[in-house]
């Protein structure tokens, strides 16, 4: 199997403006792989949060080419769309937590879309909330949760059905620092099991807590590459482990 073949994303000279401004992304190339451990760093404004919209499909490209999954999802109905996003959890940097849901009910909610019975769900949420601190507050709604707290239902909800692709945007942004830790150890895990991982973050104190992890840099929209991260494949994945 080749490098592309092996792909889960690849983006081809992608271009995204809105409306008629100038672009705020310009030529966008690079290829992520299954398995692997990417972050997405730059200064606030450049552009990392409009290129997460296009890697969890809630935006199309002006022009260039997004292949995921091994489908060009820009040319894709909309109605294929839902079937695709269910396979990349989302940790928005707003939270976007359902507001009438429990903190147990918000983690549970991406189970019970997928069609498990409510016996199959008691036991992974009620795990994943104490994993991140919250079993205690599995009842709360949100509007009763501290910043911190909502940002960790929101991880908990974004990773609890495994997805092939997670996608963080700056999701250690209202945590302590032994909380950052222990979230990102949370992602490590779900990267081992084989979900590719991609967090947006401008702390350069988090990289170095992930020694094997690759690195993009947005500048002013335009993608540098420090790790060679966009330019070969991650050692694993040449020799096939």
């Amino acid at each position: 199997m080749s490098a592309a073949d092996s792909s889960i994303v690849q983006f081809a000279n992608v271009g995204l403006r809105y409306g008629t401004d100038r672009e705020v992304l310009s030529d966008i190339s690079f290829t992520l792989y299954p398995g692997s451990f990417y972050f997405l760093t730059g200064a606030s404004g450049a552009g990392k949060t409009s290129m997460l919209k296009l890697l969890y499909l809630a935006q199309r490209p002006s022009r260039g080419m997004i292949s995921m999954f091994g489908s060009d999802v820009i040319t894709l109905p909309r109605g294929d769309l839902p079937d695709y996003r269910r396979r990349i959890g989302v940790v928005f940097q707003d939270f976007r937590l359902v507001p009438h849901l429990s903190a147990f009910d918000n983690v549970a909610l991406p189970l019970r879309i997928s069609g498990m019975s409510e016996n199959q769900i008691q036991k992974p949420v009620a795990d994943m909330l104490e994993w991140v601190g919250l079993t205690h507050r599995m009842d709360a709604r949100p509007e009763t949760l501290s910043g911190g707290e909502q940002q960790r239902v929101a991880i908990a909800r974004a990773v609890i059905a495994r997805p092939e692709i997670l996608v963080a945007d700056e999701p250690t942004g209202n945590v302590d620092p032994e909380m950052a830790v222990k979230l990102l150890r949370l992602f490590e895990a779900l990267n081992r099991l084989g979900t590719t991982v991609v967090v947006a973050t401008h702390d350069v104190h988090l990289l170095r807590k992930v020694p094997d992890s690759l690195i993009m840099r947005l500048d002013k929209g335009r993608l540098s590459d420090p790790t060679g991260a966009l330019r070969y494949p991650p050692k694993r994945e040449m020799s096939g482990k």
